[in-house]
């Protein structure tokens, strides 16, 4: 029956590659109704316009991006006959309808994925767009003004040099349990006169969070706080950097200003987290670095480029003194490095930044929003255990635990270990977590006073966290637990009388933004949290009712694409952090099912077309390989998940 299935959608995507052109409308040259009955402002409005469904997005990877927008009415039976595009190369052109760099009109009632055919755009363009459309009901207003900004599409585009250190320090530790320090990085520099904007492009390997003047860099053009970026990725193949418009930053500072550029480089999955264990040897990628570009473009159209290079300076001597996605973290507040993210910070015993190795993989644009906070959660309850407190969260999730800390003299060691249930003791319990060590620790500086912490460059998956090293017994306002997972809409909800039914829809909703990291993976606590491909393979089809995860998907299905060896062969995890291949029918299927989701779900048919060649590449190879008189039955897992 599940080869049956698995093969229906197999037959099934290979027909809608053959047809996926003639499914989809093209836009034609003929104009909007010259005549027609004009509907009142308020009656036909187009809102929610998207670039490649994401609002304002900085990071777009393609010349020729897809646009779509929303239609809404106060009418009934309204239907799209028709709209009309104009995108600009300024707010001030949108604003006066001057489409200068695209003006098209299209009788047809497509609104989603219309694919840009203006004037070739190059790096590093703003373009500012409007939409008005003509329906069986009359016509729109033209809509507010939305933005995307190509990125630096090729590496011709980049100046500088990836930067940071290529080996540990001598407090490091490099061992099953690797405990490698973050890195700190700043450079100044001078603006030559009026800024008109600027943009900051950065990619911080395995993770980073950025500053200018002071002033955190981790915000989305809609108000949005990143955390924990960029996604994860194959490396040798993939490298993802992120953008920003930090234009009102650069004009706080003044025209003729001293800024400063600061970054922090944690390990994520660069750095790998268990050394010399068997699946992890084929993929220590290396060193945490960075590589960033500032441009800015003054108002009398010249610009600067400030890029890294051997120049900048660095420590490793700062407060984090480790940061590992499966043990914790360690934060000595007496490392503290002062205000080392201004202008005017002494950063002379600082040491120069060293050029180093150059990573494999592709300098791609993030084409997907990276991790958020999307809710903050009081604890259920805090319970004395001795010398300790268990911390009850009253539910799973994954993310970070915030706390309150007072009350310290120099040296005092705060630590945070988490866990998903309790013994029968109610003592926290730990088993299922395996080699993870998953505990966070805060070394005091004495100077605690209703100080507010939380890690960095990690996480965790818990409902239970034990504390120790507080001399007095905090209270559940003390602490702030952080969902985090990557931003996207909830577009489902349920509710009905059965309790039960109730309870089932509530865990699936928390167990699968608990698993959403860049990649969807298979859990968030133990030693483990891979991006497993049967998880996902029917799967994706239900978490698509709950969330708008189309963003999510389409970068995986390019993880997939480069995780594929030249024979087509596929592996069971993606990104390839485990070196696990074997070939296996049912779990690399989700290449197919969840392009298929994104066509039924999101009427997104260009993941089959970008990725129609692999797909028939893994097919081949396992008919070629494993056909047994038409049956393909290659597993290498079965029933190995036991009640």
């Amino acid at each position: 029956m599940v080869r049956d299935t698995l093969f229906t959608h197999v037959r099934r995507l290979f027909a809608l590659c053959v047809l996926c052109t003639a499914i989809l409308p093209a836009a034609t040259a003929s104009p909007l109704p010259a005549k027609g009955k004009k509907a009142a402002p308020s009656t036909i409005q187009v809102s929610d316009l998207r670039t490649e469904r994401m609002t304002r997005p900085m990071s777009i990877s393609t010349p020729t991006p897809r646009l779509g927008w929303v239609l809404s009415s106060t009418l009934n039976d309204v239907k799209q006959t028709a709209y009309h595009i104009i995108v600009a190369s300024s707010p001030e052109k949108a604003e006066a309808l001057e489409g200068d760099l695209w003006d098209v009109t299209a009788s047809n009632d497509q609104s989603q994925w219309v694919r840009y055919a203006g004037k070739t755009l190059r790096s590093n363009t703003r373009c500012y767009w409007r939409v008005k459309v003509s329906t069986t009901k009359g016509e729109s207003q033209w809509s507010p003004t939305a933005m995307w900004n190509v990125g630096l599409l090729t590496e011709s585009d980049w100046q500088g040099q990836w930067i940071g250190l290529d080996h540990a320090m001598p407090w490091d530790v490099e061992e099953e349990h690797s405990r490698l320090s973050a890195r700190y990085l700043r450079t100044t520099f001078e603006a030559d006169g009026p800024i008109r904007q600027a943009t900051l492009y950065i990619s911080g390997l395995g993770m980073y969070e950025a500053y200018i003047d002071g002033e955190k860099i981790d915000t989305d053009v809609n108000g949005t706080h990143q955390v924990l970026a960029p996604a994860p990725t194959d490396y040798r193949k993939t490298i993802l950097y992120n953008a920003f418009d930090v234009t009102d930053v650069l004009k706080a500072g003044g025209d003729k200003a001293q800024h400063a550029i600061a970054v922090v480089l944690g390990n994520g999955r660069y750095y790998t987290m268990q050394q010399n264990k068997k699946p992890y040897k084929i993929t220590q990628f290396g060193y945490p670095k960075l590589r960033a570009n500032l441009i800015i473009e003054y108002e009398n159209n010249k610009r600067k480029v400030v890029s890294t290079n051997d120049k900048w300076k660095l420590t490793a001597d700062g407060p984090i003194r480790s940061n590992n996605e499966y043990d914790g973290e360690t934060y000595d507040a007496r490392k503290t490095l002062g205000p080392w993210t201004t202008p005017q910070y002494d950063d002379s015993e600082w040491q120069a930044a060293e050029r180093v190795a150059i990573p494999q993989g592709t300098l791609r644009g993030a084409m997907t929003p990276n991790m958020t906070i999307s809710q903050t959660i009081t604890p259920r309850s805090v319970t004395p255990k001795g010398d300790k407190v268990v911390v009850d969260m009253g539910q799973n999730m994954a993310g970070w635990l915030a706390v309150n800390i007072s009350g310290t003299h120099p040296g005092d060691t705060i630590r945070l270990r988490f866990a998903e249930r309790l013994d029968s003791t109610g003592n926290i319990w730990v088993e299922n977590f395996r080699h993870a060590l998953s505990t966070d620790i805060y070394v005091a500086d004495g100077t605690e006073d209703g100080r507010w912490w939380r890690p960095t460059f990690v996480y965790h998956g818990f409902r239970f966290a034990e504390i120790s090293g507080l001399d007095y017994l905090p209270a559940a306002t003390d602490f702030e637990g952080k969902v985090i997972y990557d931003e996207m809409a909830t577009t489902g909800t349920f509710e009905c009388s059965d309790e039960i039914l109730n309870a089932i829809h509530r865990n699936a909703f928390w167990g699968i933004r608990g698993n959403y990291r860049g990649m969807p993976t298979d859990c968030p606590q133990r030693d483990e949290r891979m991006g497993w491909l049967g998880d996902r393979t029917t799967g994706c089809y239900g978490e698509s009712y709950l969330f708008d995860n189309r963003q999510l998907y389409a970068k995986w299905l390019q993880d997939i694409a480069d995780s594929q060896e030249p024979s087509g062969s596929l592996p069971n995890v993606v990104p390839r952090f485990y070196d696990i291949l074997g070939d296996n029918m049912t779990w690399p299927a989700v290449f197919l099912t969840a392009a298929d989701m994104m066509y039924t779900r999101f009427g997104d048919a260009q993941p089959i077309r970008d990725h129609y060649p692999q797909m028939q590449r893994w097919l081949s190879h396992m008919k070629e390989k494993y056909d047994r008189d038409g049956i393909v039955a290659k597993d290498i897992f079965g029933d190995w998940c036991m009640p």
